[in-house]
């Protein structure tokens, strides 16, 4: 029997399971699992990415300079407390690197993003889970659940998969009340869909304690290129550019996030768009009898009475070719994610969950 074995908590990590894509038998199939921008990226995006072409035998910058310049530009950032990564994902991977380790917690809230978890086992430390409140960040469990091992505290603003958010004086309190050797991670996914909402920048800004980190995988729509990027104190950039790769993002991807963060006209339009169907979506499922909490993101959590209808109405859902995320893996079982499509799928997806609802009769247009 081998004696190769893996670093303690490796073993512990479940398989991450990203949304599904395609149904075996079916075309005309609708993703509404992963989160995706229905418009796609900004023709100023594409552009950039199909002139990279010209230069795939150049190895692509190692410092990101023109990316983060264009981020600190267009968001008054200080482009040298910018790091870059493969998604937001791999920011958060460093920081667990470089922060965590055996012997440490990690601490995420009940219904955090699934990666926290990952990250941390994989850095040899203990994730532990604070309850949230009526699946709302709760600011006086996660600084009752810190201790003297505590290192890292992720939150999600807006959250994934919830949808929900707190305001900026609960985070600052959570800031100001964390003990003195640990760090905040303010995942800010979604923040571009919050009308207004920095995404915790300014409070990065005021403390030393507190990091931010953003992707181009939502809003931008340049998922398939795996584009993120943290800002945080420069004693912390400082610490994870020592652990990151120097070619960990390829030019394409950097000239396409160039454009698509330029591109600001195009941000708020999918913003708006987003919006409006959001909101329409909530609505027209209320109205059958599948309520959600107020999100503040590009998708909606959709409740159902019984972990057993959530499951049977995501089996006849993917028969109809409409591919949502059950989430019962965030310990909500009665609950499937559903992505604000376009108006097509918006639609179309409510008109399949009111034939359910009414037993997958023919049902009434919507």
């Amino acid at each position: 029997m081998t004696k190769i074995t893996a670093q303690p908590g490796i073993m512990d990590i479940a398989l991450y399971q990203g949304g599904a894509a395609h149904v075996a038998g079916l075309d005309n199939v609708v993703k509404l699992s992963s989160n995706e921008n229905p418009l796609g990226p900004s023709e100023q995006a594409v552009e950039a990415f199909r002139r990279a072409a010209f230069d795939l035998h150049r190895y692509p910058s190692s410092d990101h300079a023109a990316l983060r310049n264009a981020i600190g530009e267009v968001l008054a950032l200080d482009p040298a407390r910018i790091i870059c990564g493969a998604g937001s994902d791999e920011i958060i991977a460093f920081l667990c690197q470089a922060y965590a380790g055996p012997g440490t917690e990690v601490l995420h809230t009940e219904h955090g993003f699934g990666m926290y978890r990952i990250s941390a086992l994989a850095a040899g430390a203990t994730p532990v889970e604070v309850r949230e409140r009526e699946r709302v960040t709760d600011v006086d469990a996660l600084l009752a659940a810190c201790t003297d091992k505590t290192r890292l505290v992720f939150m999600a603003n807006p959250n994934n998969p919830t949808g929900t958010m707190i305001g900026m004086a609960e985070i600052t309190r959570l800031a100001e009340g964390l003990p003195e050797q640990a760090l905040l991670v303010l995942d800010g996914a979604y923040a571009e869909y919050v009308e207004g909402y920095d995404g915790g920048a300014a409070l990065v800004d005021a403390r030393d304690n507190v990091v931010m980190t953003r992707t181009f995988s939502k809003i931008h729509g340049l998922g398939g290129l795996r584009v993120g990027w943290g800002y945080g104190p420069t004693h912390v950039i400082d610490v994870l550019n020592r652990v990151r790769g120097p070619f960990n993002l390829s030019q394409a991807g950097i000239n396409a996030a160039i454009a698509a963060i330029r591109d600001t006209a195009y941000v708020d339009h999918c913003r708006a768009e987003n919006a409006r169907w959001r909101g329409w979506m909530a609505d027209a499922l209320a109205e059958i009898g599948v309520p959600s909490d107020v999100s503040c993101t590009n998708f909606i959590l959709a409740r159902f009475s019984s972990a057993e209808e959530a499951t049977a109405c995501n089996d006849y859902l993917t028969s109809q070719g409409l591919l949502v995320r059950p989430v019962g893996s965030y310990k909500l079982p009665h609950c499937l994610r559903i992505t604000v499509g376009d108006e097509a799928s918006s639609r179309r997806v409510v008109h399949a969950v009111r034939q359910f609802k009414s037993g997958g009769a023919d049902g009434i247009g919507v």
